[in-house]
């Protein structure tokens, strides 16, 4: 008879099944975390820094494209970037495309 009363008695560990489910849960909270701080915020920054920079081009600044072309900027316009990456040879790159600058001349 105390065998059943014993089998009967589980409800007290379900209370306990709960607070293991939020348990649960941690590891993947702390996943999240460290991926927020190695990996998202780091590329956020370095997305902000990329607009500024790109904002604040102006003309006479040597910069380098994605596309690897060199050159100094000769005209600016809202979506496009004009660059002089030889004597009398200009091409237009959008503005985006622009990856650095190279230096600033005085």
């Amino acid at each position: 008879m105390d065998f059943l009363a014993y089998a009967m008695g589980g409800g007290g560990a379900s209370g306990g099944g709960q607070g293991g489910a939020f348990g649960a849960f941690i590891p993947l909270i702390l996943m999240f975390a460290i991926f927020y701080f190695l990996l998202i915020r780091p590329q956020q920054k370095k997305t902000k820094q990329h607009r500024e920079m790109i904002a604040s081009l102006k003309k006479g600044d040597k910069v380098v494209s994605t596309g690897g072309l060199h050159g100094v900027i000769t005209g600016i316009s809202d979506d496009v970037v004009t660059m002089e990456i030889a004597p009398k040879v200009r091409v237009k790159v959008s503005r985006g495309s622009i990856a650095g600058r190279v230096g600033r001349e005085g």
